[in-house]
């Protein structure tokens, strides 16, 4: 008997989003593994029970966890839930450790090897495993179709014998995947776009897309992108530039959309409630950084609001998962990708390589201590488990290390580190 991998229906009433597919469940049972999906998991991305039986998984219950050698997630599990998890268990998931120690803490009590996927390098090895890429392309997606359905006109220009409609006008603040598939969208839909971004390497890509781009161009604008191609934090001076060159151009756009973030820190407040105001009655702000805080003041998560002059700023929770039937089959995709490397072709069993680059880029927690670099491990005591510690095939846990008086949230030493937000 092969080792087991479970699917759990997603507790958030927020995630409609499953992490598996009917075509990685073949794919699993091709790598030797025994595939348990929790009866209900696809529902919400239009993957009924059936089809995952179909491509060979077992329907269970949440019960069956602890049967799990590797659990393939959307959001990391909660600390009621881990006590069903066995020590020693895979979990691969977005595990969104930033800011949330506690819930980092409670994986290392656990026991379990948690991977997080937000922290996957950017490398040509790693591509096909690059959540935030994958969910950002479709958050970029959905944003525009969201302000489309907010915005009471039509985006594209339509000369007809009563009369010309005009184009929309889109401005994008925040040109990663998510910026740059909000433009083409926008522009398919025919609104004229422009967009910034504090990135150099931006303003070829918005160009190349048939926009405008629009940014202040100084010294610091040309050094403003990580090795890793992350947008760096820019310099108050800097910041209060490009508000005062964005402010005149933002009171003319009927639709402005904002997806930028910066790695472990809080979205950065991209537009003022005074360039909001300026606008006309009837635009539509949407805000895909809400989550983390948000780039637009007065945006408020899951909800729209209507503010005093008319201008509709949307700030809906969980962007990708409004697309969950896309967005779906996209994770499932980057997490198999993933978990094919962690196994051992001849033997076909979990065999974690800990000195595998993308290993040391993804993996928080193992052996009962936090251990990624971004983060100072220390040892945990076990959550009490329904079984005896059981550590995978092939794998030992990590040496203790001694504890350390407090935990701080360290920056980013590398690509290799990435938090969650959209791309």
């Amino acid at each position: 008997m092969g080792q087991t991998v479970f699917i759990p229906r997603e507790l958030d009433t927020n995630e409609p989003r499953v992490a598996a597919s009917p075509d990685t469940v073949k794919r699993l049972a091709g790598l030797g593994f025994d595939v348990i999906v929790e009866s209900g998991a696809g529902t919400a991305s239009r993957i009924p029970d059936e089809e995952f039986a179909k491509a060979g998984a077992v329907i269970g219950k949440a019960g069956d966890v602890a049967k799990a050698d590797v659990v393939l997630k959307v959001r990391r599990p909660d600390e009621m839930e881990l006590k069903a998890y066995r020590p020693g268990t895979a979990v691969i998931a977005i595990i969104d450790p930033y800011g949330n120690d506690a819930a980092v803490d409670a994986l290392a009590r656990a026991g379990v090897t948690a991977f997080s996927m937000e922290f996957m390098p950017r490398i040509t090895r790693a591509q096909s495993m690059d959540v935030l890429s994958s969910q950002a392309n479709l958050a970029g997606y959905q944003a525009v179709i969201d302000a489309a359905a907010e915005y009471d006109r039509a985006l594209p220009m339509m000369m007809t014998a009563a009369g010309t409609v005009p184009a929309a006008k889109a401005f994008i603040m925040g040109v990663g995947v998510a910026g740059l598939q909000a433009i083409a969208t926008a522009r398919r839909l025919g609104a004229v776009v422009t967009a910034t971004d504090v990135r150099p390497a931006a303003k070829e890509q918005v160009a190349s897309l048939g926009a405008k781009f629009l940014a202040v161009e100084d010294e610091e604008f040309k050094a403003a992108e990580t090795a890793g191609g992350y947008a760096k934090e820019m310099s108050k001076e800097y910041q209060a530039k490009q508000a005062a060159l964005t402010a005149e151009h933002i009171a003319k756009q009927d639709i402005v959309i904002t997806t930028a973030l910066i790695p472990g820190r809080p979205a950065p407040k991209l537009v003022s409630a005074a360039m909001v105001a300026s606008m006309k009655p009837g635009s539509v702000i949407v805000d895909v950084a809400v989550e983390r805080g948000g780039n637009v003041e007065g945006a408020v998560p899951g909800q729209v609001v209507t503010t005093a002059n008319g201008v509709k700023i949307v700030g809906h929770l969980n962007v990708p998962g409004r697309v969950a039937a896309s967005a779906s089959l996209l994770y499932a995709r980057n997490l198999f990708a993933f978990l094919e490397t962690l196994v051992d072709k001849t033997t076909k069993m979990l065999a974690i390589n800990r000195d595998d680059e993308l290993v040391k880029a993804t993996m928080l927690t193992d052996g009962g201590q936090v251990v990624h670099p971004a983060f100072v491990g220390k040892p945990a005591v076990m959550i009490a488990s329904n079984e005896p510690a059981k550590p995978a095939a092939a794998e030992k846990p990590a040496a203790p290390k001694k504890a350390a008086a407090s935990r701080k949230l360290a920056a980013p030493k590398s690509p290799a580190s990435k938090p969650k937000g959209i791309a």
